[in-house]
């Protein structure tokens, strides 16, 4: 009789693989560890956070006030005032081209220097000045107020004024002078002149010129503005009634508005 058939139990390889290997650890009692899904875990303890500082919102940005807001139209309205002065300024310089004028003494002659028995010394000068305008579109207006003396070293010696005339385009003018002076206490100026005349032979004078004057361009009068001349001469002597020859002469101007 045949061996009754027996069934072997075979290892399904879909079977989901479980771990063999217990739940809890050998070596922990099965009384301490407790059921797995029994166990309460307890969050841990809050730590201290460090303090941070408090912020605050800034407050918000006020408008700007009516001063400032004019302050900053005034100075946009300067800066363009100042641009447009200075174009037109350029314009014109482009256009008339201007030049100086040109200024020299061409004549001297002393018709009195006297010392009175009371120490006071008189003097009288007649100067003959050229004046050049050499500016082609520009003419000259001289005013009247000017002032022109005569100085030796810091003595004023005389004074006058030069006339009122216009001067045209490319024009010069012979102007003929009289200086007139009285200086007080002048027995020491006299001799110190003399001194001077005997050593180098020569006699230093300064000419200050105050003109106040109109430009003309074209058809259009600007403004007054002062002509200031400055004339350092040279002569051979200052003895009335003489020759007197002018050695050295040099003229500098400047204009102040």
């Amino acid at each position: 009789m045949a061996d009754p058939q027996r069934i072997h139990p075979v290892h399904d390889v879909e079977a989901p693989n479980h771990p063999t290997a217990p739940l809890v650890p050998r070596s922990v009692s099965k009384s301490d560890a407790g059921d797995p899904e029994n166990v309460v875990h307890h969050p841990p303890p809050p730590t201290s956070l460090p303090s941070q500082p408090v912020m605050h919102s800034k407050p918000p940005k006020k408008r700007r006030s009516c001063c400032c807001r004019f302050l900053c139209w005034f100075i946009s309205i300067l800066l363009i005032l100042i641009v447009a002065i200075g174009i037109t300024i350029g314009i014109l310089f482009l256009v008339f081209r201007p030049k100086l004028p040109k200024y020299s003494v061409d004549e001297l002659r002393v018709t009195q220097f006297d010392l009175a028995d009371n120490n006071s010394l008189s003097v009288t000068f007649n100067l003959t000045i050229i004046a050049r305008n050499p500016n082609k579109k520009i003419g000259i207006d001289y005013r009247g107020g000017s002032h022109i003396s005569a100085w030796y070293m810091d003595t004023k010696l005389c004074e006058g004024s030069l006339p009122k005339f216009y001067q045209g385009h490319r024009n010069i003018t012979v102007l003929s002078i009289p200086l007139i002076g009285h200086t007080q206490d002048a027995s020491g100026l006299q001799s110190t002149i003399q001194q001077q005349l005997q050593q180098t032979g020569n006699v230093p004078l300064n000419l200050k010129v105050k003109q106040p004057v109109r430009i003309k361009l074209g058809k259009l009068k600007l403004f007054k503005i002062k002509f200031r001349v400055r004339c350092r001469l040279v002569v051979d002597n200052l003895n009335a009634n003489n020759s007197i020859r002018i050695r050295s002469s040099s003229c500098k101007f400047r204009f102040r508005l």
